[in-house]
C-alpha cells in the first residue's frame, strides 16, 4: 500500500517515513479490533496495532492513586477496579488492545495455593514440593472462583465497544510451576529444576494439572468477549531446549490445543533464541518474543505463518526521543506490517516518563508507506 502523506511532517531518520498529521487522523478512525485480529492472521496491515505489556501500571500516576488506596489482590479481584485500571492507558495513550488487569497467580490461588502479591513481588509460602503437595491441587470453576475476571473483561468489553480488541491472559504452566515450585522469583529456579530432575513423572503431573486448570479460566474469559488470549512463559528460558521440548513444551500444546479456533493465541517467551523453533510449534496464531532478536530474522527462521509480537526493548522508553522514535520504526519496518503486532519485549518500566510511552504508541500507529522488509540493527 502506498499512502500520500500531508500536512507538516515530523522529521524522519534513517529513511524512515515522516509521521504526519493525517497520519494520525485516519490511524485513530481504523477499526482497531479488526486491525489487531488481521496482524494475528499473518495478513499486511496499513499500520501495525499497538499495546504494551504491564500497560496498565505503576508509571501512570493514575495507576499510583488508587493503589494508594488499594493493595494489588484487592484490585485484581474487585471488577470496578480491575477495569478502571485496564482502561487507563487506554484513555491516556489510545493504545490498540486493552489488556485486562489480572495476575498469572491467580489461578495458582484458585487451585489451593495461598499467595501474596505486591509490587515488590510474588510469596507463595506453601510451595510445590512433592507428589503429595501436587495431588493437592485441584481443577477451579473460573466462574465460581475467579468470577472478577471475566466479569472485568465483560465490562471493558462494554466500555470500549466493538471496535477495540480486549485481551485476556494466563501464565503458560512451566513459568506458573517455576513460582508454586519456588515460592518465589529467584535467578536460574535451582529448587524448580531439582523437581524437574529428580521426580520428572511427579513434575509433567503438575505441568498437566496447571494445563487442566488454565484451559476453562481462559475459556472463560473468551466467553466474557476476550478478542485474544496470551500465554505468558517469561521463564521458560531458563530451560535447554531438551527439557523445553519434554516438559514445558507439551504443556503449552495440550492449553493451545483446547482453545485455539476461537480466538487467536499469543504465546510471549523470554530470553528464548534457542527455543525459537520449537516455541514456533506450540500451535499459536503469534510468538512474541523479546528484545534479544532481530524480528526480521525471526520471520526469516520461521516463516509467514505465525504472527510476530513485539520487540523493542522497555529501556529504550528511558531514553531521549530520537531514540524511541528510530528504534521503533526500524522495528516497524523489519517485518513491513505483515503479521506484526507492535509491543515492547517485555513490561514497560515503572520508571519510564508517560510522554515516552505516548511517543512510543504514536510513531508505531503512523502508517506505513510500501516498503520491504529490511534488516537493520539496534
Amino acid at each position: 500500500m502506498h499512502v500520500t502523506v500531508l500536512g507538516p511532517p515530523r522529521p524522519a531518520k534513517m529513511g524512515y517515513p515522516a509521521i504526519t498529521g493525517r497520519d494520525m487522523a485516519v490511524q485513530t478512525s481504523m477499526n482497531r479490533k479488526d486491525l489487531f485480529l488481521r496482524a494475528c492472521r499473518g495478513e499486511t496491515v496499513a499500520r501495525v496495532p499497538v499495546w504494551m505489556m504491564r500497560q496498565a501500571g505503576r508509571y501512570l500516576p493514575e495507576y499510583r492513586e488508587i493503589r494508594a488506596r488499594h493493595g494489588f489482590l484487592e484490585v485484581c479481584k474487585t471488577p470496578e477496579l480491575a477495569v478502571e485500571v485496564s482502561l487507563q492507558p487506554f484513555r491516556r495513550l489510545s493504545v490498540d488492545a486493552v489488556i485486562v488487569f489480572s495476575d498469572i497467580l491467580i489461578p495458582a490461588e484458585a487451585m489451593g495455593l495461598p499467595v501474596e502479591l505486591g509490587d515488590a513481588g510474588p510469596k507463595l509460602p506453601c510451595p510445590v514440593r512433592s507428589q503429595a503437595d501436587v495431588e493437592k491441587l485441584g481443577i477451579f470453576d473460573p466462574e465460581a472462583e475467579t468470577g472478577f475476571l471475566p466479569e472485568a473483561i465483560r465490562r471493558i468489553v462494554k466500555s470500549v465497544g466493538p471496535e477495540v480488541a480486549v485481551l485476556g491472559f494466563a501464565g503458560a504452566p512451566w513459568t506458573l510451576a517455576c513460582y508454586m515450585v519456588e515460592g518465589q522469583t529467584k535467578e536460574g529456579f535451582a529448587t524448580v529444576k531439582q523437581f524437574l530432575y529428580q521426580e520428572p513423572k511427579t513434575f509433567r503431573e503438575l505441568l498437566h494439572r496447571i494445563a487442566q486448570a488454565t484451559v476453562p479460566y481462559l475459556k472463560a474469559q473468551i466467553a466474557a468477549g476476550a478478542t485474544a488470549i496470551q500465554l505468558f512463559d517469561t521463564w521458560c528460558g531458563e530451560l535447554n531446549l531438551e527439557d523445553y521440548q519434554e516438559s514445558a513444551l507439551p504443556a503449552v500444546q495440550e492449553v493451545i490445543s483446547e482453545i485455539s479456533g476461537s480466538v487467536p493465541v499469543i504465546y510471549y517467551t523470554k530470553a528464548s533464541p534457542h527455543l525459537l523453533l520449537a516455541a514456533a510449534r506450540s500451535g499459536a496464531n503469534v510468538l512474541s518474543v523479546d528484545w534479544r532478536m532481530e524480528l526480521g530474522e525471526v520471520r526469516e527462521a520461521l516463516g509467514p505463518k505465525i504472527a510476530l509480537q513485539g520487540n523493542v526493548d522497555p529501556a529504550v522508553l528511558l531514553g531521549p526521543a530520537e531514540k524511541i522514535r528510530e528504534v521503533t520504526l526500524g522495528t516497524i519496518h523489519s517485518l513491513a506490517g505483515r503479521g506484526h503486532i507492535l509491543n515492547l519485549g517485555h513490561g514497560i518500566l515503572p520508571n519510564t516518563p508517560v510522554e515516552n510511552a505516548q511517543l512510543f504508541v504514536e510513531t508505531g500507529q503512523a502508517l506505513l508507506p510500501e516498503m520491504r522488509p529490511a534488516a537493520h540493527s539496534r
